[in-house]
């Protein structure tokens, strides 16, 4: 598709960036123009046209170089650690390949921008952990990026090398932390064991070779942590991972301090990826859920003998007289977990290791207490193993709940449940029982949250005619109905074109409402220029200068990190959602504009006034030029 784009796109505003300004007025200059394709006909054969187009890509390519160098520079003068920081990181990674020196100096910087960013998000987020305890006696609280371990995940994807030296670093600005903090329980793995394994699952997106260069020297101990890498790397490596989780057996069986609780944690690999439940030796149950939820893999009978022979030996080992008990289970626990996982051992192992783990069973009935023995339900033995309860009847459990309760709150606290289960569902009358909610400071706090969290399921589904209505009739914010707007669009936007860009239409006019101050503004109308590139790619290039406008307007807007949270706090229910949402970045706008006219993608970014935006933009282009190296 042919651009036409207005002269007013390439205006030149005030430019904060003197040397990248400089620089990209005579890149523009330079740049090869599109080629014409009269005159590629009379230039003669495929051969020379093949050549010319190779030139002009090369031609590019030495742009987008010249693009990061420049920007490099720039940031020199930053004054914000944090986009300091991931400048420099991103720019080292996408340099890489021509100037691996540079990226490496580059990293280096970014790492030292890095620790004092993190130093400072580390106190603003005390404040407001304490601000909201002193106030509500309960908090929530978002997470800020840890930029440490973004550095070190695009130094490590490129060298493992330095990604190992920076990790050291990491080990060394936490030792007195880990030294001082007691672990979590008896399996939370060691501060430096899940840095390593944190760096590994990151990578193991892009290069599960790499990731597993970083992990493999933490899969040696029975940690979740490990556990959750192996069910992760299962997905892209089944082999790989098969026989790592072979070797931690049998170093689990040969470990005399293994006991029910490595068992139980063992067990996840095999039948409940990513969930782990371990029992205390009171008989209360931990349990984490450390990555979404996946059916038991398709193991190879062998593999599933070698645990059950690993679990059955550690669990027939006699537990020392109670004064001198260790375990992290005792009695009570590895009563629970023995039966927890008998009905594996009836369903998958030799009859005569059942009869013998069934013995032992029974012998420890008859030292624990009357309740662990009796009431499986307080305890969620099953949980993992057997399906959850149906929805329906979790519903008709709360209904059953709402006569027996004895005072007003008791019933606001069982309407908010009904109102928060329905939602998780997409099932709209979750708002009839919010209605329900007598007392009106909880209503009205409730009935956004829940709306908000009516619109993620509708959009996840995509019902395109009830995520509308939500739109409509929600208690959103702007950036919130305009995010869900601009879903809707896109389901539309290959069926009914027409409708889809009416749509659009109320989103960007949603976004207009936002005050020009707010970051949420220019993040909203990217999101509608992203919509557009969908439906009518020509208003997107034009909605680049309002775009640019709102963006200097807004002092905390970056480009990037676009998210929509959702949080409530009430004496019954403490929540906090977090969402990433690409569309509201400027990362995948420009990449998408570059791949149509990346000289006039170049010319926007000097609209861009604050250093943060211009930086994300001028990044984005340069990827996405190098990019297509790799085609």
């Amino acid at each position: 598709m042919t651009l036409f784009v207005r002269p007013a796109l390439i205006s030149v505003c005030l430019l904060s960036f003197a040397s990248f300004a400089s620089f990209a007025s005579f890149a523009m200059a330079q740049a090869p123009k599109p080629a014409n394709d009269a005159a590629a006909k009379n230039g003669g054969s495929n051969k020379a046209a093949a050549s010319a187009a190779a030139e002009r890509a090369k031609e590019r390519r030495a742009t987008a170089v010249s693009l990061l160098v420049t920007l490099a520079d720039d940031v020199k003068n930053f004054t914000d650690q944090r986009l300091r920081a991931r400048t420099q990181a991103r720019i080292a990674d996408a340099l890489w390949e021509a100037d691996p020196d540079q990226g490496r100096a580059l990293f280096r910087k970014a790492w030292d921008a890095a620790e004092l960013a993190d130093q400072e998000s580390a106190r603003k987020l005390e404040e407001d952990r304490q601000r909201q305890q002193s106030t509500t006696g309960t908090f929530a609280v978002t997470m800020p990026p840890d930029l440490r371990l973004e550095v070190l995940r695009l130094a490590a994807k490129r060298d493992r090398a330095m990604g190992e030296e920076l990790l050291d670093k990491l080990k060394e600005a936490k030792k007195q932390e880990t030294e001082n903090t007691a672990p979590a329980s008896a399996f939370d793995a060691p501060a430096a064991v899940k840095q390593r394994l944190r760096l590994a699952n990151q990578l193991l997106d892009t290069d599960a070779e790499r990731a597993l260069q970083f992990a493999d020297t933490a899969l040696g101990m029975v940690t979740m942590e490990g556990l959750n890498f192996l069910s992760f790397l299962r997905e892209k490596n089944g082999v790989a991972a098969d026989q790592r989780y072979s070797r931690m057996l049998a170093n689990a069986q040969a470990d005399l301090s293994s006991d029910a609780n490595t068992v139980s944690l063992l067990s996840s690999y095999i039948f409940t990826p990513h969930l782990f439940i371990t029992f205390l030796r009171s008989g209360g149950q931990e349990s984490s859920q450390m990555g979404q939820r996946t059916q038991p893999p398709e193991v190879a009978p062998e593999l599933r003998s070698a645990y059950l022979a690993t679990a059955a030996a550690i669990l027939l080992r006699p537990l020392p007289p109670p004064e001198q008990d260790k375990t992290t289970a005792g009695i009570q626990g590895k009563y629970l977990v023995l039966k927890r996982l008998m009905p594996l051992f009836d369903q998958f192992g030799p009859k005569a290791t059942a009869d013998q783990l069934r013995g032992e069973l029974a012998s420890l009935g008859q030292g624990i207490d009357r309740d662990i023995e009796t009431d499986d339900g307080n305890y969620g033995l099953r949980r993992g193993l057997t399906p959850e309860a149906n929805p329906a009847d979790r519903e008709k459990a709360l209904l059953d709940r709402i006569d027996r309760a004895r005072t007003s709150a008791e019933r606001n606290a069982i309407y908010l449940q009904l109102a928060d289960l329905n939602a998780n569902k997409g099932d709209l009358r979750a708002r009839d029982f919010v209605d329900k909610i007598d007392d009106m400071e909880m209503r009205n706090k409730v009935r956004p949250y829940i709306d908000v969290t009516l619109a993620l399921e509708l959009v996840g589904k995509k019902d395109v005619e009830n995520t509308l209505s939500i739109s409509r009739t929600g208690e959103l914010s702007h950036i919130q109905r305009v995010w869900v707007l601009t879903q809707a669009a896109r389901f539309l936007a290959k069926t009914d074109r027409e409708k889809a860009s009416e749509i659009i239409g109320e989103a960007a006019a949603e976004a207009r409402r936002i005050d020009p101050s707010d970051p949420d503004r220019p993040r909203a109308l990217i999101a509608v220029a992203n919509a557009l590139l969908l439906t009518d790619a020509p208003r997107a290039w034009e909605s680049l200068p309002e775009i640019a406008k709102a963006a200097n307007s807004a002092e905390g807007f970056t480009g990037e990190d676009g998210r929509l949270v959702i949080r409530l706090q009430t004496p019954s229910m403490n929540s906090l959602r977090s969402s990433t949402v690409a569309d509201f970045d400027l990362t995948g706008l420009f990449r998408a504009l570059t791949q149509e006219n990346y000289t006039e993608a170049l010319a926007l970014t000097r609209n861009f006034e604050r250093e943060a935006p211009r930086a994300t933009a001028v990044i984005s282009i340069a990827r996405t030029i190098l990019s297509e190296k790799q085609k």
